[in-house]
């Protein structure tokens, strides 16, 4: 029964992504590069300034949005889910993550400002919103934001929980005390617990947390990359014309789509940066900022920091290394071997260490996500603490029964939902693309006016009744 539905689950899995999603994905973000005149690489800098610009008042500021959808976005994906993309697609496969994240980055900008156009404010003046408030409010379509939301809760708290504590307990099978029998409970039954203590600080007290922790494990991650690629400086030339003959090998590519390193990169690249997938715009609507088109902005580098920074930190770092990668490796082993070539028995224990902290970070943001759809499939009200807490039971035992499962069966259902959210979102995206758009150009007007922008909906011509925020 259990192989039945493991291969049901890789053939709907393969069928999402190619020849589906793919082009989904390509075309919205070719889409919405050309319609910003590449807004994510033309105003870069400007992102880069709006970052450290203060909220005020203790409000949620640019920052801590960014570092709430960072901590979703960085997490096991940057060390294993690049793993398996090499080991299992091929070197190429890094290519095209770096391809996706780039155009991607113009999705990101595009959810995050209609989030923030279409949030809403509770009764204590702090914002809420998300793909599902501007689906509802801008295309009328109610049924389809509820589909988005029962679509987010099952990618977050279900399919991305299960292979989040499937990576995490998968470190550990390179120590001698790994027991298959045993040590897999162990650890889910460590992690349910530390994170259930967690979520009895609500909201607030994930965000506070995840703007410390995700700066620092993030730069000392990339620093220990690169003192491995620096130890091994002579295989890097024959590593990036590796990583570039294998992502333009079309015959290898095309003789088995689903397992090629485009495919693959595609995947492994979306589950890291999550670009359009509509999980980010969730945190995005609940910064408080004086333009919609700032926040959008400062989303473009979530995008940037996991893709181009830590996931290319993992992938050169392996490759340089030079060991071999193998599907026999795939996962958190070919990255412990990789840094191993170096730091002998401590690299694998640091990159326990890593996982460690992007697991335990990833499951703090995805459940601050899942609160979001709760309360919107909730009627837009808080659910009852009892109901919260039995759900949070729920999460935990989640968590505790991902350590257990096969490898297969948690990326195929973490893929599996996650694209049923990016098919919802980015149509959705295309279809309300001038509303993003004319927010951008009114930014740009103030700006080259000298001003610091605000906004009112009024502005670009819409209808401020389908508002509850800019509309004061």
């Amino acid at each position: 029964m259990g192989s039945v539905i493991l291969t049901i689950l890789n053939k709907v899995d393969e069928v999402m992504y190619y020849p589906i999603l793919i082009v989904v994905m390509s075309v919205a973000g070719i889409y919405f590069t050309v319609l910003t005149r590449g807004v994510q690489i033309r105003m870069f800098r400007e992102s880069c300034r709006l970052v450290m610009e203060p909220s005020g008042d203790g409000k949620v500021s640019s920052f801590q949005a960014l570092m709430v959808s960072t901590a979703s976005r960085v997490g096991t994906g940057n060390i294993i889910g690049v793993s398996t993309a090499i080991c299992l697609g091929g070197p190429g496969a890094c290519f095209w993550m770096w391809i996706m994240c780039i155009i991607g980055a113009s999705s990101a900008f595009m959810e995050s400002t209609l989030a923030q156009i279409f949030k809403r404010k509770d009764k204590d003046g702090a914002c809420y919103g998300g793909p599902a408030y501007y689906i509802e409010k801008a295309l009328n379509a109610h049924w389809l934001a509820v589909l988005f939301c029962i679509f987010l809760i099952a990618t977050y708290a279900v399919g991305f929980n299960l292979l989040c504590s499937y990576n995490l307990q998968s470190t550990f099978k390179v120590y001698s005390f790994y027991d298959e029998a045993k040590t897999p409970v162990i650890i889910g039954a460590i992690l349910a617990v530390l994170v259930g203590y967690c979520l009895l600080g609500g909201g607030k007290r994930i965000v506070k947390m995840t703007s410390v922790i995700v700066p620092l494990m993030g730069v000392s991650y990339v620093i220990i990359s690169l003192i491995v690629i620096i130890f091994h400086i002579q295989h890097v030339p024959a590593m990036f014309m590796e990583i570039i003959r294998d992502a333009f090998d079309f015959k290898a590519i095309f003789g088995g789509v689903a397992g090629s390193c485009l495919i693959y990169g595609v995947k492994r690249g979306l589950y890291s940066n999550e670009a359009g997938v509509g999980s980010a715009p969730n945190a995005s609507a609940s910064a408080h900022v004086s333009h919609p088109a700032k926040q959008g902005l400062v989303q473009t580098l979530s995008v940037y920091m996991d893709t181009l920074l830590l996931c290319t930190a993992t992938a050169l770092m392996c490759l340089a290394s030079g060991v071999p990668h193998t599907k026999e490796v795939s996962g958190a082993m070919y990255v412990q071997n990789a840094i191993s070539t170096v730091f002998g028995k401590v690299g694998p224990l640091f990159i326990t260490i890593a996982m460690i902290l992007f697991a335990f970070t990833t499951l703090l943001g995805n459940l601050y996500y899942v609160d979001n759809a709760l309360i919107f499939l909730n009627h837009k009200k808080e659910p009852s603490n009892r109901f919260k807490a039995i759900f949070k039971i729920i999460c935990i035992g989640i968590i505790f029964v991902g350590t257990m499962i096969p490898m297969d069966a948690a990326w195929a259902m973490a893929d599996i939902t996650m694209g049923g959210m990016t098919l919802i979102n980015l149509p959705a995206c295309m279809l309300l693309g001038k509303v993003a758009i004319d927010a951008l150009r009114d930014y740009e007007k103030q700006k080259k006016e000298g001003k610091n922008p605000t906004f009112r909906g009024s502005n670009i011509g819409l209808d401020e009744s389908t508002m509850e925020y800019w509309n004061e």
